[in-house]
């Protein structure tokens, strides 16, 4: 505060209430190879649903890391996931490339002004693999695309029987547009009042003058004429030469017109799907009719057609000028809609090119968006096409505009193309490659090296058979995530043995020598942990079982017993170190086996019968004796060291006097005092005094502070004296 100069009461506070803080301690993290999802990219996973969602589902190749995730997320419901890049490409409009996530998309595949500046694409899948070749997407780029009425030239050419599957129309290609398979159409009478306008509409209007007409047009009769392409009905009869329209139309002089009370032919809503168009011949099936069902009713000659958008009955209505366009005198027929589809049905099991599965194949509707980069919705929210796939889909990329759609993209006054025909998309492109080298896995791994940015505490390795199923193989994998723990210095990493190792190996033996051979080349770390093998379990998604490594559970282990006690207790043993799902184990070891293993720092995972599969060992990969060869006492100290740093943050920048040294004092031994009385130590002892920071320590702008801790000690080994003492005899005299 500032000198006082007069007489006066300064009121000012003082904080002395920090705390050293809470850290999380269970959030796993594991790198591997999945079928979809982002490449390159830490993605959060809350659960099984939410694996699944982001990096599709297990199969022959990748099933390992997977049920890893899986398996950790039976305990724990925070797990870091990286998928790693290989040679996958992601299916596109016209070709695959490879765009490994949302940040390469946005930087080199977005642009505003939709220049085409990669490929030719108009689209791409949003993640790479094979899964996007199944995507089809279909854009309704206006209300004529969206609904049309053929009463002047498309006319049913000669009656049409039940049950005939074809239709011939008088011009296939009227009206500026022509049929597309799957677009479904009704038929209705041809009873119409006729006339002629009278007078050009040069400019959009709704009022139209006829001339005069064969019959009495009345409220809510279609208006067909050439030239008109959306649905428009008379909304006003002022008199039967001066109408009033729902829909604004232009119009020159003396065009024929009809005017439909548009009777069904078909009671109800029988619609018939267009499969197939050969010159003026449509063939033609009943809606979603997996019987191939034709015609249903005599369709009489020169009956009217309204063709519509397969999709249309998804939407309220077809799309128009949007609200803010219409607010802000911009551009006319901006909106659009779009449908994005499963196409072959490797993503929902339903095909949308097969009869009944039509609606069921649809995976995404996104309605009324807009062609102004500038649009916004009621909420302020943007209505931008590119935009709103880029922040909501979970299939697709936009890639570059429609090349015939002029203005789009552009925020103008001008009328946005109308464009008739319904865009329709097919992916290909799209490879998989679940072939990881062991730099590829590296890379992926080295997301999770920034300590200050990704907050991790259990790495898992998945297989290590994943780059060689050897134990050389197994040393280069384990190298590589010892490097990153070790770096990191605040988390631990799990691993297995290669699956070679356990798996297909029915002597006991003969696993013992290949596991322990394969840890022995494996470098010491206090911050790995090594188990003994693979569990036997159940894929339901492919309805097989398999064996799968068990880093997965020991980390989850650990994570449960955060969540029951606190990290410096044990994950192994009845109490805490049930592993959860295993049918059997790839290896059994035998109570010398288990001796055998624990000399080499493997932890034995051991199915006891009426007992099930258990952990039982909580050594670290230190080879040397330290308190620190426990997994109890490496998280414990993980946890000290990391609340008490973050705590410690707060003194940076602050003198080094005996006012600050006490501070932090009154901020540790309060905390170490609560993790005493927690069992996570027997004593300690906080020193921040002038005997360790010393002239020369605060000259170089130093703190030092030294934390003395006594850890507790997890049991290991119980051993049980039964004496025998003859009648008579006071214990006292024999026990002590």
């Amino acid at each position: 505060m500032s000198f006082l100069v007069s007489p006066g009461v300064h009121v000012k506070e003082i904080d002395l209430t920090n705390v050293v803080p809470s850290v999380d301690t269970t959030i796993g993290a594991l790198a591997g190879v999945f079928e979809k999802g982002p490449i390159s990219k830490v993605v959060n996973i809350t659960s099984e649903a939410d694996l699944l969602k982001n990096f599709g589902k297990p199969n022959a190749s990748n099933f390992e890391w997977w049920f890893t995730c899986s398996n950790f997320l039976k305990y724990s419901n925070t797990l870091r996931v990286v998928r790693a890049e290989t040679g996958m490409l992601n299916a596109g409009e016209a070709s695959g490339v490879l765009i490994q996530n949302d940040d390469v998309y946005f930087a080199s595949y977005y642009s505003e002004t939709g220049d085409g500046q990669v490929t030719s694409n108009d689209w791409y899948a949003r993640s790479a693999g094979t899964h996007g070749n199944s995507l089809r997407l279909e854009v309704c780029p206006s209300a004529t695309a969206y609904e049309q009425d053929l009463g002047v030239g498309n006319l049913v050419n000669g009656a049409r029987a039940v049950g005939d599957t074809t239709v011939t129309v008088d011009d296939a290609d009227a009206s500026g547009f022509a049929f597309q398979v799957g677009d479904m159409i009704k038929f209705h009478t041809n009873d119409s009042v006729t006339a002629t306008s009278n007078g050009a509409i040069s400019t959009a209007s709704i009022n139209l003058t006829v001339d005069a007409n064969s019959g009495t047009i009345t409220t809510g009769m279609r208006v067909i004429a050439a030239g008109i392409d959306e649905v428009v009905t008379v909304k006003t009869v002022t008199s039967q030469t001066a109408l009033i329209l729902d829909k604004a139309i232009t119009i020159a002089d003396n065009v024929s017109m009809a005017f439909s009370a548009y009777a069904a032919v078909e009671a109800g809503d029988t619609q018939y799907e267009v499969t197939g168009i050969s010159g003026e011949v449509l063939t033609i099936r009943l809606k979603d009719d997996a019987d191939e069902g034709g015609i249903q009713t005599v369709i009489p000659d020169n009956s009217f057609i309204t063709r519509r958008w397969r999709y249309a009955d998804r939407f309220d209505a077809a799309p128009r000028t949007s609200a803010y366009n219409t607010q802000n005198s911009r551009g006319a027929g901006d909106e659009m809609h779009v449908v994005v589809l499963d196409g072959t049905g490797d993503i929902t099991g339903f095909a949308a090119g097969v009869a009944g599965q039509r609606t069921s194949a649809i995976i995404e509707t996104y309605a009324n968006l807009s062609k102004n980069p500038s649009a916004k919705g009621p909420q302020g929210d943007s209505i931008y096409y590119p935009t709103v796939f880029f922040n909501q889909s979970d299939f697709v990329y936009w890639g570059d505009h429609i090349s015939t759609g002029t203005n789009w993209g552009t925020d103008t006054t001008s009328a946005y193309t109308e464009l008739k025909p319904i865009t329709l998309v097919t992916f290909t492109g799209g490879t998989d490659d679940f072939a990881v080298t062991a730099g590829e896995l590296e890379l992926a791994y080295d997301k999770f090296a920034d300590a200050e940015t990704e907050n991790v505490n259990l790495v898992m390795g998945g297989p290590s058979s994943g780059v060689t199923n050897t134990a050389a193989g197994q040393d280069t994998h384990v190298t590589m995530i010892t490097s990153l723990v070790e770096g990191r210095k605040d988390c631990v990493a799990f691993v297995s043995p290669y699956r070679a190792a356990t798996v297909g190996i029915t002597n006991s033996t003969t696993q013992t020598e290949n596991v322990t051979e394969a840890f022995e080349l494996c470098p010491s770390s206090s911050y790995v942990v090594f188990d003994s093998g693979y569990k036997y379990m159940y894929d339901k998604y492919n309805d097989v079982y398999r064996f799968v490594p068990l880093n997965g559970d020991i980390a989850g282990l650990c994570a449960n017993t955060d969540g029951v006690a606190d990290p410096w207790f044990s994950p192994a043993g009845y109490n805490r170190g049930n592993v959860r799902g295993a049918i059997s184990l790839s290896y059994n070891p035998t109570g010398g086996e288990r001796d055998q293993l624990y000399r080499f720092r493997v932890n034995p995972v051991v199915n006891f019968p009426g007992q099930g599969v258990v952990l039982f060992g909580d050594k670290t990969a230190l080879a040397k004796p330290s308190a620190f060869d426990r997994i109890n006492v490496r998280r414990l100290f993980l946890v000290l060291e990391k609340a008490i740093a973050t705590a410690a943050k707060f003194q940076l920048f602050e003198f080094n006097d005996e006012f600050t040294r006490a501070q932090f004092r009154n901020l540790v031994e309060p905390f170490l005092r609560d993790v005493q009385g927690r069992r996570g130590i027997t004593d300690f002892k906080v020193v921040a005094d002038g005997t360790n920071n010393t002239g020369e320590v605060i000259d170089r702008n130093e703190f030092i502070g030294d934390i003395y801790i006594k850890p507790a000690r997890s049991i290991n080994f119980i051993t049980l004296n039964f004496i025998a003492t003859r009648t008579g005899v006071d214990f006292s005299e024999v026990g002590g």
